[in-house]
């Protein structure tokens, strides 16, 4: 194992353990090339048992033991771990940063200057291996810092590079996107059930609907509009659903959703910039 690719999550939450076991799996890293932190040494044994890593109660020994440093904890708690770990980390560190809202301009005011920081906006597909990461370069990251960033990203779903200016943006769509989802989802089911079906009947086609859909998509990259267009037929049954879903403002409901979650994400970053002054 060299030095260079010891891998140190501080906040093991859902979203650090599902990076964890994902790279593991994936063969990334090696259970040994990982240390993960939690609060409480039973989810630190938890974690241990789990996984075959290393666990520390100690954000500052994880800090010093590892070269690149994810930090998922949640935003508010992000102040008190930079106060923690800022004088273990230094410029040969990589610091990747999944709290949303947090710039990184923000981790760079509390680290040595010239230390590399990649935001990161990923959603909760991690869980299955199927997230969708957006990842953004501060002041100092560069390709190869980035590189890294993909590679643990790439064991658990896909990762595109954007700018941070970009990351609200990807916050209000796929980083909210999965509840979105689950929003319509569970639309359906409730229609099905209304129809007379089962909930198990009903939560079964639905999801697999949604799922064979959006692999459709996605593996022969037709835009939308033809998968609408294959399934409507003229005067049948999808076009006299779409009428209704038209004339109650779907679509335009989803816009002014997604505009809203934008501009929320751009509220909270500017609040903890606003605590950083």
């Amino acid at each position: 194992m060299t030095d260079e690719r010891r891998v140190a999550f501080l906040g093991a939450g859902k979203m650090g353990e599902a990076l964890v076991s994902g790279l593991i799996r994936s063969g990334g890293r090696s259970a040994d090339e990982i240390t993960v932190t939690a609060r409480r040494e039973e989810r630190a044994r938890e974690l241990r048992d789990r996984h075959g890593v290393e666990a520390t109660l100690s954000n500052p020994d994880a800090a010093a033991w590892a070269r690149t440093l994810v930090l998922t904890v949640k935003p508010q708690d992000m102040d008190a771990l930079l106060d923690l770990i800022g004088q273990h980390v230094t410029p040969d560190h990589l610091v990747i940063t999944f709290a949303a809202g947090i710039r990184c301009s923000f981790i760079e005011s509390r680290v040595p200057e010239a230390t590399p920081v990649v935001r990161v906006m990923s959603n909760v597909p991690v869980l299955v291996d199927e997230a969708m990461s957006a990842i953004s370069p501060g002041t100092h990251a560069g390709d190869k810092h980035l590189a890294v960033a993909e590679e643990l990203l790439g064991s658990v779903g896909r990762v595109i590079r954007v700018s941070e200016s970009a990351q609200d943006a990807v916050t209000a769509t796929s980083g909210s996107g999965p509840a979105y989802f689950a929003l319509l989802a569970e639309a359906m089911i409730d229609g099905c059930i209304l129809l007379g079906l089962s909930r198990d009947v009903a939560t079964e086609l639905i999801v697999q609907t949604m799922l064979g859909t959006a692999k459709m998509l996605r593996d022969t990259r037709m835009h939308p509009v033809e998968v609408r267009e294959m399934v409507t037929s003229p005067g049948g049954t999808t076009i006299a659903a779409i009428r209704h879903l038209e004339q109650a403002g779907v679509r335009a409901a989803f816009l002014n959703a997604i505009d809203a979650a934008r501009q929320r994400s751009t509220e909270l970053a500017k609040g903890s910039e606003a605590e950083q002054l």
